[in-house]
């Protein structure tokens, strides 16, 4: 998909002013954001992001739109796991929810450049090195059967790494109030627990990227497409948080789906890109790719809530 830039500078001004929109218009005040107002800006990125689908398909065909949507509805899902993560952070630094959203923004921010700079990255080797499709490929398999029979693992982040090794690097106060990163004490500057939270925010999404570029990647190389998809998802991952944070615990199964999904979509990097090495005829197009995500997502969510219900039912019983 041939894109001038003039197209790429408009897109990233499109980014640049929503995102000081939100910090400076829309979340000027530290206030939790309500659950209405949280699930209409997930509605407005969702909407955005469909109709800059409807654009690509106008200008650029039905093919490019389907690869787009594809990829956004796949890194959104994936992008889940983000959301356990804050939960956990936030809970694990006591951080009220009114001076979440500020550190969501700048943590949004980070993982912005990241991604762009990972997708630049892996979308030239790809170009360069045709056969690391089939590396990429036995990854996400290998990643998605891991996800699907580990165990939980252990959410006390004293015993994370990053953590420990912060501590070691960084004088830390843990007891600020109010949101600084960074304050001074007896002419000496601490980092605060907002600035470890924030820290440990884009470790884990950097950790988390090794996982999802390959996976959007898969469904396409076009970079325009990849870079977009992957923007739009993650602008509208703070107002998903805020929207869905009280019932994240409740969806139990989205893991497994989440595991499916990666293996399905190695699995299809591997099927397709064996396919134009040997001349087989059949392909997992994107379209159906897209069909099993959808499938999967849903599955998932229906069944975890009504096993929450019977569970709740049995519990009310007692």
């Amino acid at each position: 998909m041939e894109v001038s830039l003039w197209i790429w500078v408009a897109f990233f001004a499109f980014v640049v002013v929503m995102l000081a929109l939100d910090l400076g218009v829309f979340n000027k005040e530290n206030v939790t954001p309500s659950f209405k107002k949280s699930l209409l800006m997930t509605g407005i990125w969702v909407g955005l992001a469909f109709v800059f689908a409807v654009g690509i398909w106008l200008f650029a065909g039905a093919n490019h739109a389907i690869d787009f949507v594809t990829g956004y509805l796949l890194e959104e899902s994936l992008s889940v796991d983000n959301l356990f993560i804050f939960i956990l952070v936030f809970s694990f630094f006591g951080i009220a929810s009114k001076y979440q959203h500020r550190i969501l923004f700048w943590g949004v921010f980070g993982a912005l450049v990241m991604r762009v700079l990972f997708i630049l990255g892996g979308a030239a080797l790809l170009h360069r090195f045709e056969w690391l499709m089939y590396i990429f490929g036995v990854f996400l398999v290998y990643t998605g059967l891991k996800m699907l029979f580990e165990k939980e693992a252990n959410q006390n982040l004293d015993d994370s790494p990053i953590i420990k090794w912060l501590r070691k690097v960084l004088p830390i106060k843990d007891d600020v109030t109010e949101p600084h990163f960074i304050v001074k004490e007896n002419g000496k500057r601490y980092a605060t627990q907002f600035l470890i939270a924030l820290i440990f925010i884009e470790a884990s999404d950097l950790l988390f990227a090794v996982d999802s570029i390959p996976a959007v990647l898969a469904v396409t190389t076009d970079t325009f497409i990849v870079v977009t998809s992957n923007i739009f998802a993650i602008m509208g991952l703070r107002s998903l948080y805020f929207a869905l944070s009280k019932l994240l615990p409740m969806f139990r199964y989205i893991k497994y789906a989440l595991a499916i999904v990666l293996a399905f979509i190695g699995a299809k990097m591997l099927i397709n890109e064996g396919g134009n090495m040997f001349g087989w005829s059949f392909e997992i197009s994107n379209m159906a790719s897209l069909i099993v995500i959808v499938s999967l997502l849903v599955v998932a969510i229906a069944a975890s809530i009504i096993v929450a219900r019977v569970q709740a039912r049995r519990e009310f019983k007692k």
